[in-house]
């Protein structure tokens, strides 16, 4: 489980980001940066905050809730950056969620020191980064990230869902499913589809 071991042995505002997205076929990637107040956050937030993908969506969506009713309340503070289908056909995947990682981070509402950013790739930031392989599963804030990311990216994808049924992906948030691969074969490409991705391109040659 996560806990604030990585954050205790660092000094200054520490945030923790993560990323949602890299692998779909179509939409966004999002990324999310964190900083949580370690003497102020409640235990329930303490021991229920994990990495994104080991919660349920019911478990994702209320401690989605509770950091942003703790960002009310000054104990939070979250940032979320975006970058488009267009940003990742003109850039490729990984340069468009490092875009995002940054502007998540410029999305805070205050400058931080450091940055735990999850994964082995350094995003290009104005502070301090410090890589955590699995740091989802091993920082607090880093997990408060991905839920952040992926519930975030999650409410796009439904939106998107209801412009363009279909594909599914209100339920599988535009991954390669066989629903999604069987939609694409039936109803053809979107806008919003990644075009430089092996299947989409496949599929339009």
């Amino acid at each position: 489980m996560p806990d604030f071991q990585l954050e205790s042995n660092l000094t200054g505002r520490i945030a923790g980001i993560d990323e949602a997205g890299r692998g779909p076929w179509a939409g966004p990637v999002s990324a999310a940066a964190v900083v949580l107040d370690q003497a102020n956050l409640p235990d329930a937030l303490r021991d229920g905050l994990d990495d994104s993908k080991k919660l349920s969506p019911r478990a994702r969506d209320a401690l989605f809730d509770a950091l942003h009713e703790q960002a009310r309340l000054g104990n939070v503070d979250i940032g979320v950056g975006l970058s488009s289908v267009a940003e990742i056909e003109r850039d490729n995947i990984l340069a468009a969620t490092m875009t995002a990682m940054a502007r998540a981070v410029t999305d805070l509402d205050r400058p931080v020191d450091i940055a735990l950013v999850d994964g082995n790739r350094v995003p290009n930031l104005t502070c301090t980064v410090q890589t955590v392989v699995k740091g989802d599963q091993r920082s607090l804030s880093i997990a408060a990230a991905s839920i952040i990311a992926k519930v975030t990216r999650d409410w796009i994808m439904a939106e998107l869902d209801a412009q363009h049924p279909g594909y599914g992906w209100a339920h599988n948030a535009g991954y390669g499913t066989a629903e999604h691969r069987a939609a694409l074969l039936q109803l053809g490409v979107t806008p919003h589809h990644r075009r430089s991705f092996k299947p989409i391109a496949a599929l339009l040659k």
